[in-house]
């Protein structure tokens, strides 16, 4: 499903550099266009988010059957956020038939490739994790609608962009110990990362109370964790792909925003953050 990788290590500045641009792309997107434009704002920069990491996967992973897998993608990242905005309370188990669905449209597209349907169980393993990333990225939807809502969201997304582009400028310059040959990150980084999450989230907390901090620290800290750890992971997906494509950037900025997600649901559900 992904192209083979190669033996040359990846340049430190190709690998982190345009991914760093793009994670402040991401962040302004999401954190600004509500402020400018309320909940369409954040509506439509979620759907942009969303149409990025399907278009991104597809080229990045070369699912077979790209033009099903970005007419499923597409229409998952719709449905999913609808099934966040419509109702008059979220709850996430509504993605549970954007997901059911999108499974079985996902193996009906599969089978009715053209013979020989070579790298068809990859293919369709790489279509249902993108349907699952970007119901992911709707929760964010879900998210500014519990109570203090609109300050949650915005923290996750300011602290996760902060803690991503930390972990790329630190792991550019020094990318030690190194997590994996290949791979140009660090535990030092990884590190910053997550300390950086922790110190946005302590910045925007609500109240200067003992209790307030420490609830800011835990959603920092838990926030940051998920965000750098998928960073890396995205770092691999970079590391095999080897050849530089537009793709990879956005793999690298969206994803973290599409694992913390439920992470900050979950969080401001019990008033932590």
């Amino acid at each position: 499903m992904t192209a083979a990788g190669v033996d040359v290590e990846p340049s430190p500045r190709v690998h982190h550099l345009p991914a760093a641009g793009a994670v402040v792309v991401a962040t302004a997107l999401v954190a600004g266009l509500p402020v400018a434009l309320g909940d369409a704002g954040r509506f439509a920069a979620v759907l942009v988010l969303q149409l990025a990491l399907v278009a991104a996967w597809v080229v990045a992973t070369g699912i077979r059957g790209s033009t099903g897998s970005l007419a499923l993608g597409g229409l998952a990242a719709v449905g999913a956020d609808l099934a966040m905005v419509l109702p008059e309370r979220p709850e996430l188990d509504r993605l549970l038939a954007v997901l059911g669905l999108g499974f079985l449209l996902a193996v009906v597209h599969q089978m009715t490739r053209p013979s020989p349907r070579r790298y068809l169980v990859a293919s369709l393993a790489g279509v249902l994790l993108l349907l699952c990333c970007v119901s992911s990225l709707a929760v964010l939807l879900a998210v500014a609608r519990v109570d203090d809502g609109e300050r949650a969201v915005q923290t996750a997304v300011l602290a996760v962009g902060a803690a991503v582009l930390a972990g790329h400028l630190v792991d550019l310059v020094l990318p030690r110990p190194q997590i994996a040959d290949g791979v140009p990150r660090g535990l030092v980084g990884l590190v910053v990362a997550v300390l950086t999450a922790v110190v946005v989230a302590l910045l925007r907390r609500d109240g200067g109370a003992l209790v307030d901090s420490l609830s800011a620290a835990v959603y920092g800290a838990s926030l940051g964790g998920v965000a750098a750890l998928t960073a890396v992971a995205a770092s691999y997906v970079v590391a095999e792909r080897g050849a530089a494509s537009w793709s990879l950037p956005v793999l690298q900025s969206v994803l973290p925003l599409a694992a913390v997600a439920p992470v900050a649901y979950a969080l401001a559900l019990s008033g932590t953050g």
